[in-house]
């Protein structure tokens, strides 16, 4: 697994400081490579992806609770965003579906985020949705420097861009029980 220690991770996760607010106050050895920041919302690589290109989006705002931490209006400006990175995270990686959720707890990680995951083609079944996603099963991608560094500038690039207001949506397919009706 990459040298990734997952009951020290979780150790730190459950007793150590909030990951993102240490983050954006510089604390040493909570470095993340942000790929956008609005001054309301973060965007950055995971430090322990198990999928490439594997992005984490929350307010900057120290917030807990994923629906009652928001007014709507907060709510909905948080899923732009989440959506923007997501296309920008599709458009830089090969995707065969994106993964969009939020996980963490009272418990540990409790600063609201978003994990935003691009499942690349070609990946059986068995080791598809939370096995892709799970450290304990998928392991930690080896950490490549450059390569990161790679592609949180496209990603960067791809979300300086504004965004497209007439992005036209794919046209629907029908369900396997309307394409036998």
């Amino acid at each position: 697994m990459n040298g990734f220690d997952l009951d020290t991770y979780n150790e730190q996760a459950r007793n150590g400081p909030c990951f993102i607010c240490s983050m954006l106050a510089d604390v040493p050895g909570y470095e993340h490579r942000i790929v956008l920041d609005d001054g309301v919302h973060v965007a950055f690589l995971d430090r322990y992806p198990t999928l490439p290109g594997k992005v984490l989006v929350a307010p900057r705002a120290h917030v807990e609770d994923a629906i009652g931490g928001f007014t709507e209006e907060q709510y909905l400006a948080l899923q732009l965003v989440v959506h923007r990175v997501a296309t920008a995270l599709a458009a830089t990686v090969p995707t065969e579906r994106l993964y969009v959720l939020s996980l963490g707890s009272q418990q540990g990680n409790a600063h609201v985020h978003w994990h935003v995951a691009a499942l690349p083609p070609g990946v059986p079944y068995e080791q598809q949705q939370f096995h892709a996603l799970m450290t304990e099963g998928a392991g930690v991608l080896p950490d490549d420097p450059e390569e990161s560094e790679r592609l949180a500038a496209q990603l960067r690039a791809r979300l300086h861009q504004p965004a497209q207001e007439d992005a036209v949506l794919p046209a629907a397919r029908p369900s396997p029980a309307e394409e036998t009706a």
